[in-house]
């Protein structure tokens, strides 16, 4: 399994991790093995990251429910985020996140879609200060908003920033993965398939046989090593419900990343599909 070192820290970090938007908002995760056998899969493949966010309807508390019924518990990487207005109404969220997650601390607060992330800055420096979260981070998901993404992380000292980027989205190739490796913020990659649009592209598709050369067997191993392949990527964060598409999307970790000519290989095929 592929790992990269948050800036801040030097601690690595497992490449391909596990989102839950949608995926993990169940309402009764008891009647759904395949949550639980997806959390096994992603620690049993060297996974560790887990993204939520209060925005997710159920999805931190299924998480909460199903790692604490497994002996992994404690390896995960557990990340969600503040999303209200106003500093009281944070606190009393990041609160709520900390009792669902069943976590008594958290790795990773962030900013949810930057919504008054100037008020909310100062509780999660207090709370990295106590010992309460161990990084803090902003996010968005839309192209228009990586220039404010940019500006807030070059002015304000941040451990992560979460955003969009894809093999056919490589706006964040212009200034905003640029700019994160320049000040040592890690990255956290979402809609890694464009909502699955790029996957309904691809179905039925043959993988190019030179696909073999990186040892790719999947499209989507395909697209998640193109994501990787970038050196200012962290760790790419794809939602599944599936242990099987879980443990697929971890293999893109494994094995040779594809040089700058095969990058550009690969998107122009893509593309050309």
């Amino acid at each position: 399994m592929l790992t990269r070192l948050i800036p801040s820290s030097q601690q690595p970090l497992p490449a391909v991790g596990l989102g839950t938007w949608q995926t993990f908002d169940a309402p009764n995760p008891g009647a759904q093995p395949g949550l639980r056998q997806t959390l096994e899969t992603l620690h049993t493949h060297g996974g560790a990251v887990i993204d939520s966010s209060p925005m997710y309807g159920r999805a931190e508390s299924v998480v909460g429910e199903l790692t604490q019924q497994l002996p992994a518990a404690d390896t995960f990487f557990y990340a969600t985020k503040v999303w209200t207005q106003g500093r009281q109404a944070g606190i009393a969220q990041m609160e709520g996140s900390l009792r669902k997650l069943r976590r008594p601390s958290l790795d990773l607060m962030q900013i949810h879609n930057l919504v008054d992330w100037q008020t909310h800055l100062p509780t999660l420096r207090d709370w990295q200060a106590a010992g309460r979260v161990r990084y803090l981070g902003i996010t968005h998901y839309t192209d228009g908003m990586h220039a404010e993404l940019e500006r807030v992380l070059t002015q304000e000292p941040v451990d992560f920033v979460q955003f969009n980027y894809s093999i056919l989205d490589r706006h964040a190739e212009q200034r905003l993965l640029p700019a994160a490796a320049a000040r040592g913020v890690a990255t956290l990659i979402n809609r890694p398939y464009g909502e699955g649009r790029l996957l309904q592209r691809l179905r039925g598709r043959t993988l190019p046989e030179w696909a073999a050369e990186l040892g790719i067997g999947s499209w989507p191993q395909f697209l998640l090593k193109f994501i990787l392949s970038h050196p200012a990527v962290t760790c790419v964060i794809p939602g599944t419900s599936s242990p099987e598409h879980m443990a697929d999307n971890l293999r893109a970790a494994e094995g040779e990343l594809p040089d700058e000519p095969m990058r550009e290989k690969m998107a122009a095929y893509v593309r050309g599909l």
